[in-house]
């Protein structure tokens, strides 16, 4: 297992990564969301971690190289024109990881937290032939038509979460059903946002035990 930063072509602009590769050859390709904050030492060591389990894990950058610590600060990193930024470098990663000799063909996987869970929604209805599975660590997009998504969906949720109620999580699992999706919802009991995150105050290391278990077991399947 080995991880690295790397730089890509998005549109012919450089953007920033990081990938991790395992020992063994052919592997299933994942991507990697992070929340609000970047692409800090805890979503990169996460790439590791997937690395370890036998998949390629890839983390585009979609902070452009800023990494926030505070909540204050992420809201500064947050852009006017956030679809027009963080959008194409999300569209590009699915072709960046199928190009890599070290990834299995076939359908990739997405884990997004937060922010880069709605990302992870977004990109798999855009590109439905290629995302099979999304794992959404405490982020929703409420309202959104997930009629064109194929993927299976796994959800953490925290039930003590101010940033994203437990209404519009239980709204759109139900669009979901509707829609036809698999899906798989935990609730975590009196978790706040952000548990799985070992850099934050909110982290709990026994739900976030739980939720890599049950991330696993639904990324093998």
């Amino acid at each position: 297992m080995s991880g690295q930063e790397i730089t890509y072509d998005v549109n012919g602009k450089p953007v920033k990564g990081y990938i991790s590769l395992p020992s063994q050859p052919s592997a299933p390709g994942v991507i990697v969301l992070h929340a609000w904050w970047g692409l800090n030492d805890f979503f990169m060591s996460l790439c590791d971690r997937l690395a370890s389990e036998g998949f390629v894990a890839f983390a585009p950058d979609l902070n452009n190289g800023k990494v926030a610590r505070t909540i204050d600060e992420a809201k500064q990193l947050m852009p006017e024109n956030e679809e027009g930024q963080r959008h194409p470098i999300v569209a590009a990663a699915p072709d960046f990881l199928l190009g890599r000799p070290e990834v299995r063909k076939g359908p990739l996987s997405v884990i997004g937290f937060s922010m880069g869970a709605a990302w992870s929604l977004v990109l798999a209805s855009e590109r439905p032939e290629n995302i099979g599975k999304v794992v959404l660590f405490y982020g929703n997009y409420e309202g959104m038509d997930f009629s064109k998504i194929r993927a299976a969906i796994l959800g953490h949720f925290a039930d003590a979460d101010e940033w994203e109620p437990l209404e519009g999580v239980r709204a759109t699992k139900a669009a979901m059903q509707t829609a036809g999706l698999q899906t798989m919802f935990h609730m975590y009991p009196s978790m706040q946002h952000w548990f799985f995150e070992e850099d934050r105050p909110e982290y709990d290391p026994q739900a976030a035990e739980v939720a890599w278990r049950r991330t696993l077991e639904f990324l093998q399947k």
